[in-house]
């Protein structure tokens, strides 16, 4: 039997890939940050190194500097204070800045006085192991200081605690006058050790009765 009424039809066609609109890439944020306290430099005056951020954001970023520490920024940020409260402001500053310039000093005098011990130990006859004790002082992670001395020598070398309950990389083997070459280098991790504060130990093992 024939139809002869309308017939509808129904497109198939698929749209082309000309026609969807792709998401478009996000750039991502690019923040700067200060070289001297780390925060971005509109929150410098957070910190307790104001000036010296002052100066690095002149010298390296003078349009910033304007933007935030110009005549008018200043006039503009403090223009509503009285001349009381700015002098007071102003002093606040000072002596932030004075306090944590003591506090990075006696820290200094502190690191510089500390000592670092590589400390021979005999284990048994002709066997022995090689303590290094204070890098932390230096900021030296001990961590990493291990493995590359193990790296290094060949050998093992781990992170462990002494009789005083202190931490110190133990290393397989004689390898103290070796360790001390590396720090005098300034080899790898353990760059920023003063040779001055090093001294080398020995450790017999003791005799029985």
């Amino acid at each position: 039997m024939t139809n002869d009424g309308p017939i509808s039809h129904v497109s198939t066609d698929i749209m082309s890939s000309s026609d969807q609109q792709e998401p478009q890439a996000v750039r991502p944020l690019e923040i700067l940050y200060c070289q001297i306290c780390t925060f971005p430099p509109e929150y410098c005056e957070f910190g307790s190194s104001l000036t010296r951020c002052k100066e690095w954001l002149q010298g390296a970023h003078s349009q910033l500097f304007d933007k935030y520490y110009s005549d008018e920024a200043l006039q503009s940020k403090i223009g509503t204070l009285s001349l009381e409260a700015q002098a007071k402001l102003e002093k606040d500053t000072a002596k932030k800045e004075a306090k944590a310039e003591a506090k990075a000093d006696a820290a200094l005098k502190k690191k510089m006085a500390s000592q670092v011990s590589i400390k021979r130990i005999e284990r048994n006859k002709r066997k022995h192991v090689t303590a290094i004790h204070g890098l932390e002082a230096f900021d030296i992670e001990l961590k990493k200081a291990a493995k590359f001395l193990a790296q290094k020598f060949a050998t093992g070398a781990s992170v462990t605690k002494n009789a005083q309950g202190q931490d110190e990389i133990v290393v397989q083997g004689d390898v103290s006058d070796d360790v001390m070459e590396l720090i005098e280098n300034g080899a790898g991790p353990l760059k920023g050790v003063p040779a001055d504060n090093v001294v080398i130990v020995e450790e017999k093992k003791k005799k029985a009765g």
